[in-house]
Protein backbone atom coordinates (compact mmCIF):
# COMPACT_ATOMS: atom_id res chain seq x y z
CA UNK A 1 0.00 0.00 0.00
CA UNK A 2 1.57 3.55 -1.35
CA UNK A 3 2.02 5.85 1.43
CA UNK A 4 0.77 9.64 1.23
CA UNK A 5 2.90 11.73 -0.28
CA UNK A 6 1.52 14.73 1.91
CA UNK A 7 2.64 12.57 5.31
CA UNK A 8 6.55 12.95 3.41
CA UNK A 9 6.61 16.30 3.87
CA UNK A 10 4.65 16.80 6.94
CA UNK A 11 7.08 14.48 8.67
CA UNK A 12 9.70 15.85 7.80
CA UNK A 13 10.28 20.19 9.05
CA UNK A 14 12.97 20.18 5.46
CA UNK A 15 10.00 20.40 3.10
CA UNK A 16 8.73 23.52 4.77
CA UNK A 17 11.34 25.17 2.60
CA UNK A 18 9.66 23.54 -0.54
CA UNK A 19 7.73 27.10 -0.80
CA UNK A 20 11.02 28.97 -0.87
CA UNK A 21 11.86 26.91 -4.43
CA UNK A 22 8.85 29.09 -5.85
CA UNK A 23 10.02 32.16 -4.03
CA UNK A 24 13.47 32.34 -5.59
CA UNK A 25 11.93 32.08 -9.19
CA UNK A 26 9.82 34.83 -8.55
CA UNK A 27 12.63 37.09 -7.01
CA UNK A 28 14.39 36.29 -9.72
CA UNK A 29 11.59 37.26 -12.21
CA UNK A 30 11.70 40.66 -10.46
CA UNK A 31 15.11 41.60 -10.42
CA UNK A 32 16.12 41.69 -6.77
CA UNK A 33 19.21 41.83 -5.09
CA UNK A 34 21.29 38.95 -6.03
CA UNK A 35 22.13 37.87 -2.29
CA UNK A 36 18.29 37.64 -1.95
CA UNK A 37 17.98 35.56 -5.11
CA UNK A 38 21.31 33.17 -4.03
CA UNK A 39 19.66 32.60 -0.79
CA UNK A 40 16.39 31.68 -1.73
CA UNK A 41 17.34 29.85 -4.71
CA UNK A 42 20.04 27.82 -2.28
CA UNK A 43 16.96 27.39 0.64
CA UNK A 44 15.15 26.15 -2.18
CA UNK A 45 17.54 23.46 -3.66
CA UNK A 46 17.84 21.61 -0.01
CA UNK A 47 14.22 20.20 -0.13
CA UNK A 48 14.30 19.00 -3.82
CA UNK A 49 17.74 17.65 -3.09
CA UNK A 50 15.86 15.76 -0.35
CA UNK A 51 12.87 14.63 -2.10
CA UNK A 52 15.46 13.35 -5.31
CA UNK A 53 17.02 11.33 -2.45
CA UNK A 54 13.38 10.01 -0.93
CA UNK A 55 12.58 8.90 -4.45
CA UNK A 56 15.77 6.95 -5.23
CA UNK A 57 15.46 4.89 -2.24
CA UNK A 58 11.34 4.34 -3.52
CA UNK A 59 12.59 3.23 -6.34
CA UNK A 60 15.45 1.49 -5.19
CA UNK A 61 13.03 -0.74 -2.33
CA UNK A 62 10.93 -1.64 -5.71
CA UNK A 63 13.98 -2.78 -8.08
CA UNK A 64 15.71 -4.78 -5.44
CA UNK A 65 18.89 -4.25 -3.43
CA UNK A 66 21.87 -4.08 -6.19
CA UNK A 67 19.87 -1.82 -8.57
CA UNK A 68 19.81 0.29 -5.20
CA UNK A 69 23.45 0.62 -5.27
CA UNK A 70 23.70 1.91 -8.70
CA UNK A 71 20.93 4.21 -8.24
CA UNK A 72 22.54 5.73 -4.84
CA UNK A 73 25.84 6.19 -7.38
CA UNK A 74 23.99 8.07 -9.67
CA UNK A 75 21.62 10.21 -7.64
CA UNK A 76 23.76 10.39 -4.78
CA UNK A 77 24.76 13.32 -5.22
CA UNK A 78 22.67 14.62 -8.13
CA UNK A 79 22.26 18.26 -6.91
CA UNK A 80 25.68 19.01 -6.39
CA UNK A 81 26.48 17.71 -9.63
CA UNK A 82 23.62 19.84 -11.48
CA UNK A 83 24.93 23.10 -9.59
CA UNK A 84 28.87 22.47 -10.51
CA UNK A 85 27.58 21.64 -14.22
CA UNK A 86 25.91 24.66 -14.65
CA UNK A 87 29.11 26.18 -13.18
CA UNK A 88 31.35 25.17 -15.55
CA UNK A 89 29.30 26.31 -18.05
CA UNK A 90 29.46 29.65 -16.79
CA UNK A 91 33.37 29.18 -16.39
CA UNK A 92 33.02 29.69 -13.00
CA UNK A 93 35.83 26.83 -12.49
CA UNK A 94 37.32 28.28 -9.16
CA UNK A 95 33.89 27.59 -7.92
CA UNK A 96 33.19 24.14 -8.90
CA UNK A 97 36.88 23.07 -7.47
CA UNK A 98 35.97 25.05 -4.31
CA UNK A 99 33.18 22.51 -3.96
CA UNK A 100 34.68 19.52 -4.42
CA UNK A 101 37.19 20.29 -1.33
CA UNK A 102 34.27 21.36 0.09
CA UNK A 103 32.49 18.27 0.30
CA UNK A 104 34.82 16.06 1.14
CA UNK A 105 35.99 18.38 4.02
CA UNK A 106 31.98 18.83 5.36
CA UNK A 107 31.43 14.79 4.88
CA UNK A 108 34.71 14.50 7.11
CA UNK A 109 34.76 16.70 9.59
CA UNK A 110 31.09 19.02 9.93
CA UNK A 111 28.66 15.60 8.98
CA UNK A 112 30.88 13.34 11.17
CA UNK A 113 32.14 15.51 13.77
CA UNK A 114 28.36 16.60 14.58
CA UNK A 115 26.98 12.86 14.33
CA UNK A 116 29.80 11.77 17.01
CA UNK A 117 29.25 14.77 19.23
CA UNK A 118 25.08 14.90 19.51
CA UNK A 119 25.46 10.96 19.64
CA UNK A 120 28.20 10.98 21.96
CA UNK A 121 26.37 13.41 24.25
CA UNK A 122 22.67 11.47 23.54
CA UNK A 123 24.34 7.39 23.98
CA UNK A 124 27.64 7.76 25.57
CA UNK A 125 30.71 6.03 23.99
CA UNK A 126 29.57 4.32 20.37
CA UNK A 127 31.15 1.87 18.27
CA UNK A 128 31.47 1.77 14.76
CA UNK A 129 32.65 -0.93 11.97
CA UNK A 130 36.06 -0.43 12.65
CA UNK A 131 37.22 -2.95 9.68
CA UNK A 132 35.05 -0.94 7.29
CA UNK A 133 35.51 2.00 8.23
CA UNK A 134 39.47 1.69 8.03
CA UNK A 135 38.88 0.01 4.65
CA UNK A 136 36.90 3.09 3.36
CA UNK A 137 39.75 5.32 4.62
CA UNK A 138 42.41 3.61 3.29
CA UNK A 139 40.66 3.82 -0.07
CA UNK A 140 40.02 7.21 1.10
CA UNK A 141 43.84 8.15 1.32
CA UNK A 142 44.72 7.23 -1.96
CA UNK A 143 42.07 9.41 -3.98
CA UNK A 144 42.75 12.50 -2.06
CA UNK A 145 46.28 11.87 -2.92
CA UNK A 146 45.62 11.23 -6.51
CA UNK A 147 43.43 14.40 -6.40
CA UNK A 148 46.87 16.40 -5.23
CA UNK A 149 49.48 15.22 -7.57
CA UNK A 150 48.33 17.20 -10.66
CA UNK A 151 48.84 20.46 -7.82
CA UNK A 152 51.95 19.55 -6.36
CA UNK A 153 53.24 18.85 -9.70
CA UNK A 154 52.11 21.81 -11.86
CA UNK A 155 52.96 24.11 -8.35
CA UNK A 156 56.89 22.71 -8.18
CA UNK A 157 59.78 24.36 -9.57
CA UNK A 158 60.41 21.88 -11.98
CA UNK A 159 57.16 19.82 -12.48
CA UNK A 160 54.57 20.45 -15.12
CA UNK A 161 54.14 23.91 -16.51
CA UNK A 162 52.36 23.65 -19.43
CA UNK A 163 48.82 23.77 -19.86
CA UNK A 164 47.96 20.99 -22.00
CA UNK A 165 50.55 18.43 -19.63
CA UNK A 166 48.15 19.80 -17.15
CA UNK A 167 45.00 19.13 -18.98
CA UNK A 168 46.60 15.74 -19.79
CA UNK A 169 47.46 14.56 -16.69
CA UNK A 170 43.96 15.57 -14.47
CA UNK A 171 42.77 13.34 -17.21
CA UNK A 172 44.51 10.71 -16.68
CA UNK A 173 43.99 11.01 -12.79
CA UNK A 174 40.15 11.53 -13.61
CA UNK A 175 40.20 8.49 -15.56
CA UNK A 176 41.65 6.21 -13.26
CA UNK A 177 40.14 7.49 -10.23
CA UNK A 178 36.53 6.55 -12.25
CA UNK A 179 37.95 2.81 -12.82
CA UNK A 180 38.70 2.49 -9.19
CA UNK A 181 35.28 3.30 -8.62
CA UNK A 182 33.52 1.43 -10.86
CA UNK A 183 35.77 -1.66 -9.74
CA UNK A 184 34.50 -0.50 -5.77
CA UNK A 185 30.93 -0.88 -6.95
CA UNK A 186 31.45 -3.74 -8.39
CA UNK A 187 33.62 -5.36 -5.45
CA UNK A 188 30.62 -4.33 -2.83
CA UNK A 189 28.41 -5.93 -5.22
CA UNK A 190 29.80 -9.27 -4.60
CA UNK A 191 31.25 -8.72 -1.16
CA UNK A 192 28.43 -6.72 1.45
CA UNK A 193 30.44 -4.33 3.05
CA UNK A 194 33.11 -3.87 1.49
CA UNK A 195 35.04 -0.62 -0.12
CA UNK A 196 31.97 1.60 -1.72
CA UNK A 197 29.22 -0.42 -0.57
CA UNK A 198 26.35 1.72 0.36
CA UNK A 199 23.23 0.52 3.15
CA UNK A 200 20.65 3.21 2.74
CA UNK A 201 20.06 5.78 5.59
CA UNK A 202 17.40 6.75 4.20
CA UNK A 203 15.63 3.20 4.43
CA UNK A 204 16.86 3.25 8.42
CA UNK A 205 14.77 6.18 8.83
CA UNK A 206 12.45 6.22 6.30
CA UNK A 207 11.83 4.85 3.51
CA UNK A 208 8.98 6.02 2.00
CA UNK A 209 6.64 3.17 0.38
CA UNK A 210 5.43 4.64 -3.20
CA UNK A 211 4.49 3.14 -6.41
CA UNK A 212 7.29 3.07 -8.75
CA UNK A 213 5.45 5.79 -11.08
CA UNK A 214 4.98 8.34 -8.29
CA UNK A 215 8.82 7.76 -7.47
CA UNK A 216 9.77 8.17 -11.08
CA UNK A 217 7.70 11.11 -11.69
CA UNK A 218 8.47 12.89 -8.39
CA UNK A 219 12.38 11.96 -9.48
CA UNK A 220 11.94 13.51 -12.38
CA UNK A 221 10.04 16.48 -10.99
CA UNK A 222 12.65 17.21 -8.41
CA UNK A 223 15.65 17.28 -10.56
CA UNK A 224 13.95 19.18 -12.94
CA UNK A 225 13.28 21.85 -9.87
CA UNK A 226 17.33 21.65 -9.49
CA UNK A 227 18.19 22.44 -12.56
CA UNK A 228 16.08 25.49 -12.92
CA UNK A 229 17.23 26.86 -9.09
CA UNK A 230 20.60 25.90 -9.87
CA UNK A 231 20.61 28.46 -13.14
CA UNK A 232 19.46 31.03 -10.59
CA UNK A 233 21.71 30.00 -8.06
CA UNK A 234 24.87 30.10 -10.32
CA UNK A 235 23.66 33.33 -11.96
CA UNK A 236 23.79 35.35 -8.87
CA UNK A 237 27.46 33.90 -8.16
CA UNK A 238 29.11 36.94 -9.68
CA UNK A 239 26.80 39.73 -8.86
CA UNK A 240 27.11 39.17 -4.92
CA UNK A 241 30.94 38.93 -5.03
CA UNK A 242 30.68 42.64 -6.46
CA UNK A 243 28.11 43.24 -3.80
CA UNK A 244 29.16 41.76 -0.56
CA UNK A 245 32.85 41.05 -1.35
CA UNK A 246 33.06 37.66 -0.71
CA UNK A 247 35.13 35.13 -2.92
CA UNK A 248 33.63 32.89 -5.33
CA UNK A 249 36.27 30.40 -3.55
CA UNK A 250 34.25 30.86 -0.13
CA UNK A 251 30.77 30.46 -2.18
CA UNK A 252 32.31 27.56 -3.58
CA UNK A 253 33.63 25.90 -0.71
CA UNK A 254 31.15 25.92 1.77
CA UNK A 255 27.72 27.27 -0.05
CA UNK A 256 27.38 24.32 -2.60
CA UNK A 257 28.19 21.13 -0.33
CA UNK A 258 25.78 22.54 2.25
CA UNK A 259 22.78 23.27 -0.43
CA UNK A 260 23.50 20.04 -2.02
CA UNK A 261 24.16 17.95 0.56
CA UNK A 262 21.93 19.05 3.75
CA UNK A 263 19.31 16.43 3.42
CA UNK A 264 21.64 13.14 3.74
CA UNK A 265 23.76 15.34 6.31
CA UNK A 266 20.65 15.24 8.43
CA UNK A 267 19.86 11.73 8.15
CA UNK A 268 23.75 10.92 9.75
CA UNK A 269 22.88 12.95 12.49
CA UNK A 270 19.62 11.36 13.02
CA UNK A 271 20.79 7.68 12.91
CA UNK A 272 23.69 8.67 15.02
CA UNK A 273 21.72 10.19 17.68
CA UNK A 274 19.81 6.54 16.96
CA UNK A 275 22.74 4.92 18.25
CA UNK A 276 23.57 4.25 14.79
CA UNK A 277 27.06 5.36 14.66
CA UNK A 278 28.39 2.58 11.87
CA UNK A 279 25.43 4.02 9.59
CA UNK A 280 26.80 7.59 9.91
CA UNK A 281 30.30 6.93 9.40
CA UNK A 282 29.45 5.07 6.19
CA UNK A 283 27.40 7.95 4.71
CA UNK A 284 30.30 10.81 5.77
CA UNK A 285 33.38 8.60 4.54
CA UNK A 286 31.13 6.92 1.79
CA UNK A 287 29.93 10.48 0.21
CA UNK A 288 33.50 11.49 0.31
CA UNK A 289 34.50 8.77 -1.84
CA UNK A 290 31.79 9.44 -4.09
CA UNK A 291 32.40 12.94 -4.45
CA UNK A 292 36.57 11.66 -5.24
CA UNK A 293 36.15 8.49 -7.44
CA UNK A 294 32.80 9.70 -9.26
CA UNK A 295 31.83 13.52 -9.01
CA UNK A 296 35.05 14.74 -10.18
CA UNK A 297 36.17 12.68 -13.00
CA UNK A 298 32.40 12.97 -14.11
CA UNK A 299 33.02 17.09 -13.78
CA UNK A 300 36.38 16.48 -16.01
CA UNK A 301 35.13 15.11 -18.54
CA UNK A 302 31.84 16.85 -18.48
CA UNK A 303 33.99 19.90 -18.75
CA UNK A 304 36.02 19.16 -21.56
CA UNK A 305 33.09 18.10 -23.82
CA UNK A 306 31.26 21.93 -23.31
CA UNK A 307 34.63 23.41 -24.07
CA UNK A 308 36.01 24.84 -20.72
CA UNK A 309 38.35 22.32 -19.66
CA UNK A 310 38.39 21.58 -15.57
CA UNK A 311 42.31 20.65 -14.20
CA UNK A 312 42.99 18.97 -10.90
CA UNK A 313 44.87 21.90 -10.12
CA UNK A 314 44.07 23.18 -6.23
CA UNK A 315 45.72 25.65 -4.72
CA UNK A 316 47.74 24.97 -1.63
CA UNK A 317 45.36 25.47 1.15
CA UNK A 318 42.81 23.25 -0.31
CA UNK A 319 45.66 20.40 -0.20
CA UNK A 320 46.73 20.91 2.89
CA UNK A 321 42.96 20.79 4.15
CA UNK A 322 42.09 17.55 2.26
CA UNK A 323 44.82 15.57 3.62
CA UNK A 324 44.47 16.69 7.38
CA UNK A 325 40.87 16.13 6.83
CA UNK A 326 41.68 12.44 5.72
CA UNK A 327 44.61 11.92 8.95
CA UNK A 328 41.91 13.15 11.39
CA UNK A 329 39.30 11.23 10.19
CA UNK A 330 41.47 8.19 9.93
CA UNK A 331 42.84 8.51 13.44
CA UNK A 332 39.49 8.48 14.92
CA UNK A 333 38.82 5.33 13.05
CA UNK A 334 41.28 3.62 14.32
CA UNK A 335 40.15 2.07 17.13
CA UNK A 336 36.25 1.67 16.12
CA UNK A 337 34.73 3.83 18.73
CA UNK A 338 33.80 7.42 19.43
CA UNK A 339 32.82 10.13 21.72
CA UNK A 340 31.24 13.36 21.71
CA UNK A 341 34.52 14.77 22.54
CA UNK A 342 35.97 13.32 19.44
CA UNK A 343 33.20 15.01 17.46
CA UNK A 344 33.88 18.47 18.54
CA UNK A 345 37.46 17.93 17.53
CA UNK A 346 36.39 17.36 13.99
CA UNK A 347 33.58 20.15 14.18
CA UNK A 348 36.49 22.59 15.62
CA UNK A 349 38.62 21.79 12.47
CA UNK A 350 35.77 22.58 10.18
CA UNK A 351 35.05 25.81 11.41
CA UNK A 352 38.36 26.79 11.72
CA UNK A 353 39.26 25.90 7.95
CA UNK A 354 36.00 27.95 7.20
CA UNK A 355 36.88 30.66 8.76
CA UNK A 356 40.45 30.81 6.99
CA UNK A 357 39.00 30.53 3.51
CA UNK A 358 36.37 33.07 4.24
CA UNK A 359 39.43 35.41 4.94
CA UNK A 360 41.20 33.98 2.16
CA UNK A 361 41.17 36.20 -1.31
Amino acid sequence: MARSPLKAITRNPMYYLLPVAIAAIVLDRLHLPAYWILLAAGLGIIPLAGLIGEATEAIAALTGPRLSGLLNATFGNAAELIITFVAIREGLLDLVKASITGSILGNLLLVLGLSMLLGGLKNGLQSFDRRKATSDSILLTLSVTALAIPSLFSQSAEGIVEPWDVEILSLGVAGLMLVIYVLGLIYGFRMPGGPLSHTSAEEVVHAPIWSLRFAVGLLLLATAGVVWLSEILVGTVEPVIAQLGISEFFLGIILVPLVGNVAEHMVAVTVAMRNRLSLSVEIAVSSSLQIALFVVPALVFVSLAIGNPLTLVFNAFEIIALIGAVLITALVAADGEANWLEGAVLMSLYLILALAFFLLH
